[in-house]
């Protein structure tokens, strides 16, 4: 059965009403509560910041709760209204809803609830769908803090399943909410799953890195990053905003946002000759040992698969082949981020090569240099492995989520798409 014949079976041949929001419910905004009001035992409260960060598309419980002197004075929600935070710095969550089911709670100004007598999850995840989000974009005003007014939403029309017959209407709106809601807890669940995945083969990985990576003395010499590095080089950043330098650039140019302990593949700027004609940033070799040496990103290092340029805020350990692995070396200054990071000086917390280079570097079998590479391998060997299956995750997770978010907005729209001959639509004049 086609989803288009379902959702025909599901009407049974009633009619759908497209019909304004001000006719089937009232829009109440909230008013007086702050941040600061909040105390830890009191009568429940919701601040409208909280249902774009803390909440899901339903709740019954809050997370913070507010005097009950101050409670009288504000406006309530009750179980079955939809909360709607109206206030958002971009287009697309403005007016992000969120289905209340549980009791009584007290609402801020920049929220609206809405009193009806439909399913009130029914509405929430109307308000998320494309048709809504198309209908509400021509009544968003402001410029950065945008907004929309009671009297413009209420004039949007939403699909009302036999309206005259309340008790049918109801058992319809119902059945589609379950079928939305299925998608929404197997999204939950996927979430949950590969989230507990990745926290235990993070905990695995870490476990075999300080094995691994814990010498008894006897067992290695001691030395120097800067014993082991072949050249260090530093890089530049070409005048910003000149387009002669970025325009149509095709050179790989690295900043340190883009160090995370990872393989650099490619970068997500590009420049020109003549940026590197006229700027401190250099051509550096592939597979470098890569280290933020700046601010907020210090310590954190990469390894570059490909040769490419770097801003100022990177230092590049090109390492001596004959002496160590890169990959070992990248391994010991990944698990030492916490060690490097704190020898960072000023109020920025910076490096510099003199602390990198004279940073210690553990060679096993110092002695014998064949001995010491083939170990070096068997160390790099295993702990990429482990790299390899915690990344899988990590950057698996993500796509996971976003296809199955996809899937749901296919069939909320597809549920939504009822059919749109002669809605009650309220003139803009009106």
């Amino acid at each position: 059965m086609s989803e288009l014949s379902y959702l025909e079976k599901l009407l049974d041949g009633v009619e759908v009403e497209w019909l304004p929001l001000g006719d089937i419910g009232n829009f109440i905004r909230g008013n007086g509560l702050q941040k600061k009001d909040f105390v830890e035992i009191g009568f429940p409260a919701i601040h409208y910041g909280q249902i774009y960060t803390r909440y899901g598309l339903s709740a019954d419980k809050t997370f913070t709760f507010v005097s009950s002197e101050l409670a009288n004075k504000l406006r309530k929600a009750q179980n079955n209204d939809l909360l709607l935070a109206t206030t958002s710095e971009n287009d697309v969550d403005v007016v992000k809803p969120l289905a209340w089911l549980g009791e009584d709670a007290a609402i801020s100004g920049d929220m609206m609830l809405f009193r009806h007598e439909q399913n009130v999850k029914y509405l929430a995840h109307f308000f998320q769908s494309e048709i809504f989000q198309t209908q509400k974009m021509k009544y968003i005003t402001g410029a950065k803090v945008r907004r929309v007014s009671s009297g413009d939403l209420a004039k949007i029309v939403a699909p009302i399943p036999c309206p005259n017959n309340p008790e049918k209407s109801l058992a319809i709106q119902s059945e589609i909410v379950r079928i939305l809601d299925k998608f929404t807890a197997l999204t939950t669940e996927l979430t949950t799953e590969l989230t507990t995945e990745l926290a235990a083969r993070k905990k695995q990985y870490n476990y075999y890195r300080d094995q691994l990576l814990s010498f008894d003395e006897g067992e290695i010499e001691w030395r120097t990053l800067g014993d082991i590095t072949k050249k260090w080089y530093s890089g530049g950043t070409p005048t910003a905003g000149n387009k002669d330098y970025y325009e149509s650039g095709h050179i790989p140019w690295l900043r340190t946002q883009e160090v995370k302990f990872n393989d650099i593949t490619e970068t997500e700027v590009k420049v020109t000759e003549s940026a590197i004609k006229n700027s401190s940033a250099k051509w550096i070799p592939e597979n470098c040992v890569i280290i933020a040496i700046s601010g907020a990103t210090a310590g954190r290092s990469a390894i570059n698969k490909i040769p490419l340029t770097t801003n100022q805020h990177c230092g590049c350990l090109e390492i001596d082949s004959s002496k160590a692995l890169y990959r070992y070396v990248f391994h010991w200054v990944s698990y030492n981020y916490e060690n490097i990071k704190s020898l960072g000086q000023g109020a920025r917390g910076d490096l510099n090569s003199s602390i990198i280079k004279n940073f210690k570097f553990p060679i096993p079998y110092g002695n014998n240099t064949e001995k010491s590479l083939t170990e070096q391998a068997k160390i790099v060997s295993i702990l990429d492995k482990f790299d390899t299956l915690t990344n899988s995750i990590s950057e698996g997770l993500p796509r996971e989520i976003e296809l199955r978010q996809k899937q749901y907005e296919y069939y909320r729209d597809l549920l939504f798409s009822f059919p749109y001959s002669n809605p009650k639509v309220v003139s803009e004049d009106e």
